[in-house]
């Protein structure tokens, strides 16, 4: 088919792409066909980076009161739209719907948080030696931002970077993962009825390695917001160089659970972990650490909290856990469950697609014990309804098998004690360290992101983090005697 389906917003206009290709997007809830979508080629992306050029000029020169004005008008769109973008947030994606329901409040939250921290985006005066100088900092816009963002938390994740990139006087061109580009024209409708300067905001569908890859590759962009895989990361770190670069790429984050913790408070916390969004979380309870002497209790604990899922359509409110997104990822969930179980692992609970489902894409909620350290499980992310166990004897240990990984994001410890709390926040390798909660914890003000040197990303969104790394320092000197 022709790629004539308006799903490209550019320049304040929606059109298709005459060289590209329109396909229909199926959902993962049961197959069935939502729309058709374009996908769109590297010249159509082009385009959007030329309209985002022109456009930024003079939006970087409108005041900050009226651009905070601006993303106010975005988050009010977006709430007298809140139900009908969770119905197709939830078709689309596959989480249940009252998932997908906060997720759009949080939305919501994230450019009205843009519109009041903008506000105090605020520079410094620097002392000199020099009397006759006075030196002063600001922050400036980068200019286009090329945002490309995945498929898991497809209405926030993008906020993320929009907001802050918005309201710090930059110019968007997003592309949105495939398989939830749906839900991202309907969030970029929203956001076309506030009323920006046509150009400011533009929305290119399509494939990543050829859209994606334009819009972060192409000189006409001046930085780069990704969220996505560590593989992906790194190839657009690559393509994107000598750009400023903010990043988060996932994990395979520990959850240790201490012999002192509370362990129904634990394993209510861990199981979310594991299994809110069928567990497509970066911060996910990927691996769970737990003390051998508390180790049988808890897991009977887990295997408690599993059985109270209720895995079904997401559109019913009953369900409480739905389909996990494509193919792929359901494979490979598959496919560490059967490693970890050929390495002596035993399943409690789940480690199964369920029978008579409305896909192939459901996967019951897994418990699995014993569960080796070379277990594939163990070292990769697995974005699945699966929680691994696995016993350590002493808390060194634990902090060893914690560092046993190339990942680095969000970490949770449960204990009692708080000397021993202390210790972990201080030594565990992940940028987010929460205590006697779910690794998944986090708000939109609060910074998010991976420590050095690991495979989790590079600087924080939240807050007024992400507007100062969407933006340049910039550093004035004056001679006035």
């Amino acid at each position: 088919m022709a790629g004539d389906e308006r799903t490209n917003f550019i320049g304040g206009q929606w059109r298709g792409d005459a060289q590209g290709e329109v396909r229909a997007q199926l959902s993962p809830i049961d197959g069935s066909e939502i729309g058709p979508l374009t996908w769109s080629t590297r010249a159509t992306a082009r385009d959007a980076i030329e309209a985002a050029r022109t456009a930024q000029k003079g939006w970087r020169k409108v005041s900050t009161w009226d651009r905070a004005r601006a993303m106010r008008r975005i988050g009010d769109v977006i709430g007298s739209r809140r139900e009908e973008l969770a119905r197709l947030l939830t078709l689309e994606q596959g989480k249940p719907y009252a998932e997908a329901y906060f997720e759009v409040g949080k939305s919501i939250d994230g450019f009205n948080l843009a519109a009041d921290l903008v506000k105090y985006l605020e520079g410094t005066t620097i002392p000199t030696e020099d009397p006759t100088k006075r030196v002063m900092t600001f922050y400036q816009p980068r200019g286009v931002y090329a945002v490309v963002t995945p498929w898991n938390f497809p209405v926030n994740i993008p906020v993320e970077y929009i907001a802050p990139g918005l309201a710090a006087g930059n110019a968007i061109v997003w592309t949105p993962a495939p398989t939830t580009s749906l839900i991202a024209v309907a969030l970029t409708r929203a956001i076309e009825e506030a009323d920006l300067p046509p150009g400011i905001f533009n929305l290119v569908t399509g494939a990543g390695k050829e859209v994606g890859d334009e819009i972060v590759s192409n000189p006409g962009t001046d930085a780069v917001g990704f969220t996505g895989s560590a593989l992906t990361g790194k190839i657009i770190s690559q393509r994107a160089a000598g750009k400023p670069q903010l990043m988060e790429l996932g994990g395979n984050g520990p959850v240790i659970i201490l012999d002192d913790a509370d362990l129904d408070r634990a394993a209510a916390a861990t199981a979310s972990g594991s299994f809110v969004n069928a567990g497509q979380v970066c911060s996910s309870s990927e691996r769970i650490l737990v003390h051998r002497r508390i180790y049988d209790a808890f897991a009977e604990r887990m295997a408690e909290e599993a059985r109270k899922v209720v895995l079904g359509d997401p559109r019913k409110p009953e369900t409480t856990m739905g389909p996990l997104n494509n193919p792929a990822v359901a494979q490979k969930v598959s496919d560490h469950v059967a490693d970890a179980l050929d390495r002596g692992a035993q399943a409690m609970t789940g480690a199964r697609r369920p029978e008579g489902a409305l896909s192939p894409l459901y996967y019951e909620p897994t418990i699995l014990t014993g569960v080796s350290r070379d277990a594939v499980i163990n070292s990769e992310e697995t974005f699945g309804p699966v929680a691994p166990l696995i016993a350590f004897d002493t808390d060194e240990e634990a902090l060893e098998m914690a560092h046993d990984s190339r990942y680095g994001l969000v970490s949770s410890v449960f204990t009692q004690d708080i000397n021993r709390a202390f210790h972990f926040v201080e030594e565990m390798p992940t940028g987010i360290v929460n205590i006697n909660d779910t690794s998944n914890y986090w708000e939109l003000h609060i910074p998010f992101g991976g420590v050095s040197g690991k495979d989790s990303g590079i600087g924080r969104v939240g807050g007024r983090y992400a507007l100062a790394a969407m933006c340049d320092l910039k550093t004035a000197t004056f001679t006035v005697r």
